[in-house]
């Protein structure tokens, strides 16, 4: 058993380090490296769509954020109460009606949702269809949650990436409510777990097939999202932002994905249900409904996060050097590698410590995911289910 538990820490401590070295660099965690704009660059027009469902209670602000964007071009916004029943709507007309704001802004109630589309982007459709048949011919559409605020210049900073850097789809990463002792050990493990998914590195590159986005914000040309014959292409699709960005770079469309600190979700999670909710709602789908997939990442998560814990523990209470020390390079440099998402998110690096205890929720979460999507529960969000059909 120890000597099994020795090669399986060798085995963990090799992966770590080339996670590390060979991974497009996923730990770097520099925010906000989008272009400024420059006087006179163009300022084409923008169409902001937010999908609103049950949020009430922030909305207002969200909202105001972008009523304030400066913003020299046209922009206008259109917010899709999708079916909400906790006054949003209501909420969002006021903040309109009460703004001085000079970008012209729109609320629509959403429609039932069709057989075969997921609730929110069917929510995102039927904004773009109300725009377009209120006028607007945007060059960009700015897809934004109705839970995140964003500093003043967010537009003008993404238009100028788009613009300066030929990138037919600019996405930012926002920063994570993370105040709760719950959100402190899982969030920011989220956001470096979903780097080492999608290396946004690799995502930049028009020469690898990495393709990702983050929802909460991304800015995509009204060419591009015509060319990939537009939202209905991802209307199915659980991980709806990722799809659009795979749909996009498919194309020949060029993508940038960044971190970002001046946009930021105001939606706390108040207790560990919410995050395990948040995450097994689509965990199974990124595996692709695979049984043996979930197996393989359950036994990958193992060997990453548990083995090296359990072989430093184990090497120090048998005085088993040769057992330990593999298992504190593997902790050590997950902890190393882990470091500068806690720096983004304000946290001490020592922290980096407890990442196999978050890894090891997540794992749980993922094969709840499985459960219930087995179970017909899959994607279950704000009161409703959907179930796609596998591929």
């Amino acid at each position: 058993m120890v000597k099994a538990l020795k090669v399986a820490a060798w085995i963990s401590a090799a992966a770590w380090v080339g996670l590390v070295v060979a991974r497009g660099r996923f730990w770097d965690s520099r925010a906000d490296g989008l272009r400024d704009p420059a006087p006179g660059d163009p300022a084409p027009d923008v169409h902001a769509v937010v999908p609103a469902r049950n949020e009430a209670d922030v909305v207002a602000q969200t909202l105001s954020s972008l009523l304030a964007q400066r913003y020299p071009g046209r922009f206008a916004i259109t917010l899709v109460d999708d079916r909400s029943d906790d006054g949003t709507g209501a909420v969002a007309r006021a903040t309109i009606a009460a703004s001085a704001a000079q970008h012209p802004a729109s609320m629509v109630d959403g429609t039932p949702t069709p057989d075969g589309w997921t609730g929110k982007v069917w929510a995102l459709a039927s904004g773009v269809e109300a725009a377009r048949a209120a006028g607007a011919r945007p060059v960009f559409w700015w897809f934004t949650d109705a839970d995140v605020e964003h500093d003043p210049d967010t537009l003008a900073r993404l238009v100028a990436t788009a613009l300066g850097e030929r990138r037919a789809l600019v996405s930012q990463m926002v920063a994570l409510h993370s105040v709760t002792p719950w959100e402190r050990l899982l969030i920011p493990a989220f956001v470096f777990f979903f780097r080492m998914l999608y290396p946004f590195a690799w995502v930049n590159d028009d020469r690898r097939a990495t393709a990702g986005a983050a929802g909460g914000c991304v800015l995509i040309a009204d060419e591009a999202l015509r060319g990939i014959g537009g939202l209905e292409r991802i209307k199915d699709e659980l991980i709806d932002d990722c799809a659009l960005a795979t749909a996009v770079k498919a194309q020949g469309g060029g993508l940038r994905l960044e971190l970002t600190t001046r946009s930021r979700s105001v939606r706390p999670y108040r207790s560990l249900q919410e995050i395990w909710s948040m995450v097994a709602r689509t965990a199974y789908t990124q595996l692709r409904y695979s049984p043996l997939v979930l197996a393989g990442t359950v036994a990958g998560m193992l060997l990453l996060s548990y083995v090296p814990v359990a072989a430093t523990f184990a090497g120090a209470r048998r005085r088993r050097a040769d057992v330990a020390f593999p298992g504190i390079i593997a902790w050590g440099t997950m902890a190393l590698a882990y470091a500068p998402t806690l720096r983004l998110y304000g946290m001490r690096p020592m922290n980096a410590l407890a990442l196999p205890l978050a890894a090891l929720l997540y794992t749980g979460m993922t094969i709840d995911s499985a459960r219930r999507h087995l179970h017909g529960a899959g994607g279950a969000w704000k009161g409703r289910t959907f179930r796609p059909e596998r591929r």
